[in-house]
């Protein structure tokens, strides 16, 4: 099996593996309690924080754990503007092609706070401007929300040139990094949070971080017993913070390799597909995408079908983002960018990950692709 899902998750690494394995064993504290089993697991806490920042860019203070990438987005999003709400700012500015956890979280706050949500327009490859998130921006604008990297298309976003215009406003930035963590620079952007998530870096499913500058108000989500200095309440998974502590520091440091290798790989597998395949369409921006990530449109097929004859023939892919999985709608992020209904409908996503496949590999791939989609067109 040829697994190219790696946009929906990833395998746990052995190294991360191993790291985390004291912490399920021997080291089993619950890092809140005063006694020598509780000081271990606090300790390992402290120094998974402290990496993880490091790695960032932030402070080690600014890092909360969370249960993993939508409950990172959900804080940033809910938390930052509920907390802007007492000051009279309750703008929040976002696009339309973003993960649910982002959208769903500005449909709660305008459903149930009163918040405008401006939802910024996209090009048809999914970018959006950093002059239409100036021209966003009002007096009460809590906060600007983008994905660094579109999770369906794999769209990078110009985060530096968006930073510097929210910044100029005094305005927080927040940046869903969960897909580009591991394949993109992300310190000096001058942003003011940023949610990852660790199974799409190589740690286990269940943990993630959303890092926020100190300077930023926020308003947990979770109350009890004020864990993560009181912004995340809940006893904190130690072994999880170690393993993304650690996934994160071996992706980083083989970042800059493994990017141009994988974008190598997957420029190949690209061009084959579209020489074998004249209905397909290569969906988000040619030239600012994930190294890894490659989106076509099968026009006058069946996305689903093509799916379930690559995976008959040995390759695992997916339709989009699984987060949507068993949805029968289009995409709202190719809707977003113009793609008509039923072309949407016939999307297919490859996503490789950090392992290096065999040099053939972008052929057989596309041969496989032509015989998925004449199989079911019937050609």
């Amino acid at each position: 099996m040829l697994y190219l899902d790696h946009a929906a998750t990833s395998p746990v690494r052995p190294e991360v593996l191993e790291a985390m394995r004291p912490y399920l064993t021997g080291v089993f504290g619950n890092p809140s309690s005063h006694h020598t089993a509780g000081e271990a697991a606090a300790s390992a806490l402290d120094d998974a924080r402290a990496r993880v920042a490091r790695v960032l860019g932030m402070r080690a203070g600014d890092v909360i754990f969370t249960a993993g990438g939508t409950e990172a987005n959900n804080l940033a999003v809910k938390g930052i503007v509920l907390a802007a709400l007492a000051h009279g700012r309750r703008h929040l500015v976002t696009t339309p092609i973003e993960h649910e956890s982002i959208l769903e979280s500005a449909e709660f706050l305008r459903r149930f706070h009163d918040v405008e949500v401006t939802y910024l327009p996209v090009t048809g490859e999914g970018r959006v401007s950093a002059d239409a998130v100036a021209d966003a921006l009002r007096d009460d604008t809590a906060l600007v929300s983008l994905g660094h990297a579109n999770n369906e298309i794999g769209t990078v976003q110009d985060a530096a040139s968006i930073a510097a215009v929210t910044a100029a406003a005094g305005i927080p930035l927040h940046l869903d990094a969960v897909q580009s963590a591991g394949w993109l620079p992300l310190t000096g952007l001058g942003i003011d949070a940023i949610s990852i998530a660790g199974h799409k870096l190589g740690a286990p499913k269940g943990i993630g971080a959303l890092v926020v500058r100190g300077r930023v108000p926020l308003e947990p989500l979770l109350h009890g017993g004020g864990q993560e200095r009181g912004r995340r309440s809940g006893t904190e998974n130690v072994a999880g913070a170690v393993a993304l502590a650690v996934a994160l520091e071996l992706a980083e440091a083989e970042r800059e390799s493994v990017a141009a290798r994988v974008s190598a790989q997957t420029a190949r597998f690209v061009a084959g597909v579209l020489t074998a395949v004249p209905q397909a369409a290569l969906t988000g921006d040619a030239v600012n995408r994930l190294p890894g990530t490659a989106s076509f449109t099968f026009a006058g097929t069946s996305g689903e079908a093509v799916l379930l004859e690559l995976e008959r023939r040995g390759v695992i892919s997916s339709s989009g983002s699984a987060c949507a999985a068993g949805s029968d709608e289009p995409s709202h992020v190719l809707l977003a960018c113009g793609i008509a209904p039923e072309v949407a409908q016939t999307s297919v996503r490859f996503t490789f990950g950090r392992d290096a496949l065999p040099d053939e590999a972008p052929e057989q791939l596309a041969a496989l692709v032509a015989a998925a989609v004449a199989a079911v067109s019937g050609s």
